[in-house]
């Protein structure tokens, strides 16, 4: 087991990984940029060292400083969490190079899951479904002439990157080039590189994923799937584990999709396959995320395994093999931003100046906010996630209205509170009959 691990990241989930490595006995090293000096993770961890500026290229992303710190406290381990480095192949093959082990993927699964069309070429070899779609376009033109074949309606999507940027819906041809070049302008800022592929559009499916940790001996475990359907932008703003759609049948074919993908590809450590599916139960492959996810809690809570504990003890060469994992009850996930919801979920950042957190039976809070802190400007608007569990779904949604009702963030900002408190009360949440268009086009309009 790893003596030492630098956790490459900041906010919730850098405390979320320091309080599992002080449960298995791992010393933690805290990296952090000037403007978050006075975050809780930096007083968690046994050490902690200042690695730049506080955009995020200053430090987060600044591959040599985050070497450099990690060489300087003798880490010998590095986990990224998730967003910034967490997905980065040329981080991880770095990391290697400096004899400092990186927890997750290798560089070339991570390369190779990261190209979204290699990632369908992949998926279709190992008999899992995908979407009718095109090759890599790295033009205007070449993506007009791929959308002409696939047919409308149609998703342009980003070919290196994912979280909705470089994506767009194209229902008409007339609209086909101008949207087209906008996706491939946004895919480039986003991620230095413009290719996009084209992606035949399912009418209002489901996103359903499916959680896999994976070790280095071919064991690949599967821990049910999350429901992940309503969202904003094509950004999770819930999610819910097991799904209220998912039949024990579907289960048990969306685990052995994951897992045959998952050997295929000789994955190891934490991972998510996601899919899209239809009403008639039809999935299809979306892509894989080589790294831990935000919502992970929501698993962790149904299956009763630390699922950051298994992704460390996995890239310490130990062996999982849990045979079939049981669900028991149910859990949902809250995300709560500094965002004003009535303002188009604006970001509204500040001084957090009185803190309740909830608590009682069922009840979860990962967070790294407390009273008195400033929450930085330069960096992602969670604030935390409230994860609660309940024998049944009808249990969860109560036990989460209550615990929403007892959570204060005051001060200087607006949060997404008032927002989830609506959100559970409505019609289509409540039946758990809901589509990834839900959210945006029957929800919001009647909180709002």
């Amino acid at each position: 087991m790893f003596k030492k691990i630098l956790i490459a990241n900041r906010g919730e989930i850098a405390v979320r990984i320091i309080r599992t490595c002080k449960e298995l006995g791992i010393k933690t090293v805290a990296v952090y940029s000037t403007a978050d000096r006075d975050s809780l993770h930096v007083y968690l961890a046994d050490e902690a060292v200042c690695i730049g500026g506080p955009q995020p290229s200053q430090s987060y992303l600044n591959i040599p400083a985050i070497i450099a710190a990690a060489e300087l406290t003798g880490a010998d381990a590095i986990h990224p969490g998730y967003g910034f480095l967490s997905e980065n192949p040329g981080f991880a093959e770095i990391c290697n190079a400096c004899g400092i082990k990186f927890i997750g993927p290798s560089p070339e699964t991570m390369l190779l899951m990261g190209d979204k069309a290699k990632a369908r070429e992949v998926a279709k070899r190992a008999g899992v479904p995908i979407v009718e779609g095109s090759k890599v376009c790295r033009s205007v033109q070449e993506a007009l002439r791929e959308a002409e074949r696939v047919g409308f309606p149609l998703l342009v999507k980003a070919a290196h990157g994912g979280g909705g940027r470089g994506m767009r819906l194209i229902t008409e041809p007339s609209e086909a080039e101008t949207l087209i070049a906008t996706a491939m302008a946004e895919a480039e800022g986003a991620f230095g590189n413009g290719e996009v592929y084209i992606e035949k559009f399912i009418e209002n499916p489901r996103h359903i994923e499916i959680q896999i940790v994976a070790d280095s001996y071919g064991n690949v475990t599967s821990f049910g799937e999350r429901e992940c359907s309503l969202q904003r932008r094509h950004q999770k703003v819930l999610e819910e584990a097991p799904s209220p759609f998912v039949s024990t049948e579907l289960r048990e074919k969306l685990s052995e999709a994951a897992v045959r993908l998952a050997e295929e590809i000789k994955y190891e450590g934490a991972g998510t396959v996601e899919f899209l599916v239809d009403g008639e139960g039809n999935f299809y492959f979306i892509e894989m995320n080589t790294r831990i996810q935000v919502e992970h809690p929501v698993t962790e809570m149904v299956t009763g395994k630390d699922l950051i504990a298994l992704q460390i003890g996995a890239a310490a060469g130990e062996r999982i093999d849990l045979g079939q994992v049981k669900l028991e009850g149910h859990a949902i996930e809250f995300r709560i931003t500094c965002e004003d919801y009535e303002r188009d979920f604006s970001p509204v950042p500040g001084k957090v100046e009185k803190l309740l957190i909830p608590g009682g039976f069922g009840v979860r809070v990962d967070t790294h906010i407390y009273e008195g802190y400033n929450i930085p400007v330069y960096y992602d608007s969670l604030l935390s996630k409230l994860i609660v569990w309940g024998e049944n779904r009808e249990e969860a949604i109560r036990r989460g209205k209550r615990a929403l009702s007892e959570f204060v963030i005051e001060g200087k900002l607006k949060t997404t509170i008032p927002f989830h408190l609506k959100l559970i009360e409505t019609e289509e949440f409540r039946s758990g009959n809901f589509s990834t268009k839900a959210l945006e086009e029957r929800i919001l309009p009647k909180i709002l």
